[in-house]
């Protein structure tokens, strides 16, 4: 049987989000297997009410643990790197990356217990990583985190191109620009490109995209403008736009004062490890409570209207000493990734009603998106010429539309949304397998499986409400007739005007005094009429069917 080369998205792929692909070479069921990225997406209160974070399902990797040569993480944004401390011990293979994401690797891995000194540091492009049958190159491309990397994986039957997320930037301010001599040379070199695995986000954006340069000057001029407080949130990862940010800050005569742990991080550590140079000086929460509002700038985290990071905290009130006042100003020079609108606009209208001018980055103004738009994706297909393409990072419609272009312009192309394995040996990409592509979630501490039922009875209970049944069975003398009901998330009265767990207990204690021996002596079958009446009652006198929870106590015999 001849080897094949395989590509198998378990995450990314249909969504935006949760990034991790797979790349197979070898004979077909024992192909060796490189992994790309591990990323989270976050839960909602809609589909994955408390649920922190969400991950790929890897159990279908950690089936075939032994056949894998290494991670490669392109980046150390979360949707790519996030799930790595979480799910290294379940697939225990190398890690490798460039040294930025490197080092924030590590603080993944410590934080969850892994040892860090499975990562592995490389330089970029022409070193080579071998993995098995796989020559990885990491080559620099921009994006909104420094030193971003496509993949060249190079292997017996032919290069791959993986874009990880990019954008075409020529002065991305911090970090690595475009080079399109350098993409000239990997296009002409030995049979050309075979795959380009490419990334989607901004397929529908008619218009190229922008470079970061373009920003400082409005954001200087904002930051001049205002006469009060100033405050800004982006992306704590944008090392960039940090930087223009607290440019502008020093520039119009201000202190500046990062706020948010995260933040924080991504500064020290692209200091630390020489990528960021140059950046203004900052002052700590008490310092900048000290002096007078117009001479100092807050930089803060909470772009994305997360409940526990500084912009959140500031919109509820007092934060570390600082308080937003009536006249202050509040820039979000980020997009609301689709999703978050909900948390964005509440706390937007937390500071209107503080008297807070807010301003948001909805034309452009004082934001640059992070991926390349679709003249830019068509560019890159002129420039590499693959002759596959496979649409990545995007949800279904993304991959779709991308997948289109590539077909009218006669390359061949394939949608593959997360589990499904594609033969990419020959000239023209086949799907050979399904691979059941589940979720795994972080439930406060604890990971979780999709289908435990945890999160469908979480749902189950905000949606209808829940109702704990507490019976005693004296062995002796069979039913008490009493029921104790308590509830949850269900209104205290229904329709006849009496407490409803009041008239769910008295229809509960008819059952009971009626019930037979054999009903009595069974737990199930007593579980099942007590839910079945309590369900009855509660949709007579409420029009909901709660969760029910049925206690039941038995006293032993004397």
């Amino acid at each position: 049987m001849s080897d094949r080369l395989i590509y198998l998205p378990l995450g990314g792929a249909g969504e935006i989000g949760m990034n991790a692909y797979v790349y197979g070479y070898g004979r077909p069921g024992a192909e060796r297997l490189i992994v790309v990225d591990l990323g989270v997406t976050f839960g909602d209160m809609d589909g994955a009410p408390g649920i922190d974070l969400i991950m790929a399902d890897v159990a279908w990797l950690e089936a075939n643990r032994d056949r894998i040569e290494g991670i490669f993480i392109t980046h150390a944004h979360e949707d790519h790197i996030g799930a790595l401390g979480h799910l290294w011990s379940r697939i225990k293979a190398p890690i490798h990356c460039r040294r930025f994401t490197g080092a924030l690797a590590a603080h993944k891995m410590e934080e969850q217990g892994q040892p860090a000194d499975v990562i592995q540091i490389h330089e970029a492009r022409p070193a080579v990583v071998q993995a098995g049958p796989f020559a990885v190159q990491f080559v620099p491309i921009s994006h909104s985190i420094p030193e971003s990397a496509a993949l060249i994986i190079d292997t017996p039957a032919g290069r791959i191109i993986h874009t990880g997320d990019f954008k075409l930037d020529g002065t991305p301010i911090v970090g690595e620009a475009f080079d399109p001599v350098v993409w000239h040379q990997i296009a002409n070199e030995g049979n050309g490109i075979k795959v380009l695995t490419c990334d989607s986000t901004n397929i529908f954006s008619p218009l190229p995209g922008r470079s970061e340069a373009i920003l400082a000057n409005p954001i200087l001029d904002f930051v001049t403008s205002q006469k009060n407080l100033v405050v800004a949130t982006t992306f704590a990862s944008n090392i960039a736009r940090l930087k223009t940010l607290a440019e502008a800050g020093v520039a119009a005569g201000r202190k500046v004062c990062l706020l948010g742990r995260a933040m924080r991080r991504m500064v020290s550590t692209a200091q630390e490890t020489g990528i960021l140079k140059g950046f203004p000086g900052t002052i700590s929460p008490e310092e900048a409570a000290d002096l007078p509002r117009e001479k100092v700038m807050l930089i803060v985290t909470g772009s994305q209207g997360e409940r526990r990071a500084a912009s959140a905290q500031l919109s509820r009130g007092r934060y570390l000493g600082l308080q937003l006042k009536e006249g202050d100003s509040f820039l979000f020079s980020s997009r609301t990734i689709p999703g978050n609108e909900r948390g964005v606009i509440r706390i937007m209208n937390a500071f209107s009603e503080m008297g807070v001018d807010v301003f948001d980055a909805d034309d452009g103004t004082y934001h640059v998106s992070g991926h390349a738009n679709r003249p830019d994706i068509e560019a890159v297909h002129e420039l590499l010429k693959p002759r596959i393409v496979i649409p990545m990072h995007g949800e279904h419609m993304h991959l779709r539309e991308h997948a289109t272009i590539a077909a009218n312009k006669g390359l061949a192309s394939i949608i593959a949304t997360n589990g499904t394995m594609v033969d990419i040996t020959g000239e023209l990409p086949v799907v050979v397998e399904r691979i059941e592509a589940s979720r795994i979630y972080l439930d406060g501490s604890v990971l979780i499986g999709a289908m435990d039922g945890v999160v469908r009875d979480r749902i189950r209970m905000a949606l209808n409400g829940h109702a704990i049944v507490s019976i005693i069975v004296d062995e002796d003398d069979g039913l008490l007739p009493d029921a104790l009901v308590e509830t949850m998330g269900l209104p205290e009265r229904g329709r006849a005007g009496v407490p409803l767990a009041d008239h769910i207990e008295a229809e509960l204690s008819e059952f009971l005094e009626r019930a037979d021996n054999a009903t009595a002596q069974s737990d199930k079958r007593l579980e099942e009429a007590i839910r079945k009446i309590t369900r009855q009652v509660s949709m007579e006198e409420i029009g909901k069917k709660p969760e029910v929870t049925v206690v039941i106590s038995r006293l032993a015999a004397e």
